[in-house]
């Protein structure tokens, strides 16, 4: 299966802590593609230099180590930004809209912790 990790999740897979059994498993198994999203290296550079705690790392080394590390990642193209415009508005947060919009416009599988992100229909799974 193809999975899109959300921004939170890569970080806790990454600190190795935070996961829920079903999202390490998830993510541990070689059968499954794992994803990232150039929203998240986005959204970690812009939180990073505002100073926030959860997201305090080097967003160019984090991406190079994601990419070493086997993940592929999904450039953010005009079909995911058109396709945000279809979604319902259940949610504000642009970073996590365009998540949503990518696996809609690609068929992966969005991995979530977030009850907001889960209320969106499409191919969205819970970490928990």
């Amino acid at each position: 299966m193809k999975l899109l990790l959300d921004t939170h999740l890569l970080l806790w897979a990454a600190a190795g802590n935070g996961l829920s059994p079903r999202a390490a498993g998830l993510i541990s198994d070689p059968a499954n593609s794992l994803y990232f999203s150039a929203a998240s290296i986005w959204e970690i550079a812009i939180k990073s230099a505002l100073g926030r705690a959860e997201f305090r790392l080097d967003a160019g080394v984090f991406r190079r180590e994601l990419l070493e590390n086997g993940y592929f990642e999904l450039v953010i193209t005009g079909a995911h930004a058109a396709a945000i415009a279809q979604l319902p508005d259940l949610h504000k947060d642009p970073f996590d809209r365009i998540l949503v919009a990518q696996a809609v416009v690609e068929s992966i599988t969005l991995l979530s912790a977030d009850s907001a992100v889960l209320a969106y229909p499409g191919p969205i799974q819970s970490a928990d």
